[in-house]
């Protein structure tokens, strides 16, 4: 294994941690793990870091993965939560047949997102845990950045911590400070397996194009995803426009 990668990954974890207070002692953490390459890979760098700072900080962390009703095979993820020795918990849900069979949606992906993300809540809640970790990385702030942008005509990304009071849940980033390249190259280093998505509206997103661009900006520009952490933290609102009054959303 690549000791500098998982040495510069714990670092930004951390990091992240550190400047968001994103885990205090005595957190009981919850990873929702789809099988994908990120949530994995989360969860193997919240190990570390729990493994690491066990008494300085010291915090439960158990995984969740929601069972849709695709057909996947778990086998794997079962070993690798093993492996790790993180708890593993796994809901089954009908999100697959509410979504293709009952409602056959055509862009299914925003009610997906609300589904899954509703059975998750329940499922922390009734495991008795007060935080959700996601795994957005860099590269899924500046995409979300550019599509609310492009196509809601807002300047806007997603907070490290956001607290759910309706539900009493804080949903913690901490892979915010990490690149997606980072979480590839850690997948073969330290042997994560990853589920592959069998839905059928993978990769048919527009997220997906946002995806492209992102790449293509930093083919052209290199430090981009450092440049654009950077004016995240120098924001200053000053430096907008004033907030248009305009009821139908546009200046006159």
């Amino acid at each position: 294994m690549n000791n500098n990668l998982t040495k510069t990954m714990l670092v930004q974890v951390t990091k992240a941690i550190t400047n968001f207070k994103l885990i205090d002692p005595g957190d009981k953490v919850v990873v929702g793990i789809s099988g994908g390459k990120d949530s994995n890979s989360l969860l193997y760098c919240l190990n570390m870091y729990r493994r690491r700072y066990l008494n300085k900080i010291p915090f439960e962390l158990q995984a969740v993965h929601l069972d849709m009703g695709l057909g996947s095979d778990l086998a794997p993820l079962k070993e690798y939560c093993r492996r790790l020795e993180v708890p593993l918990t796994i809901k089954k849900t009908d999100i697959a047949t509410i979504i293709f069979d009952i409602r056959k949606e055509k862009n299914p992906c925003s009610l997906c997102a609300n589904l899954r993300r509703g059975a998750l809540h329940n499922e922390v809640k009734e495991l008795g845990f007060n935080k959700v970790a996601l795994a957005h990385h860099l590269d899924d702030v500046m995409e979300t950045f550019f599509m609310s942008m492009i196509f809601n005509g807002n300047i806007k990304t997603f907070s490290p911590k956001t607290y759910l009071d309706r539900i009493d849940l804080t949903l913690i980033r901490p892979f915010v400070y990490t690149t997606e390249e980072q979480i590839i190259n850690l997948l073969t280093m330290a042997e994560i397996p990853v589920i592959e998505n069998p839905c059928p509206a993978n990769k048919k997103t527009k997220r997906e194009e946002i995806k492209n661009l992102v790449a293509d900006l930093a083919q052209q520009y290199p430090d981009i995803r450092q440049k654009f952490l950077t004016s995240l933290h120098n924001f200053d609102a000053k430096n907008l426009w004033p907030r248009m009054e305009n009821k139908n959303g546009r200046w006159s």
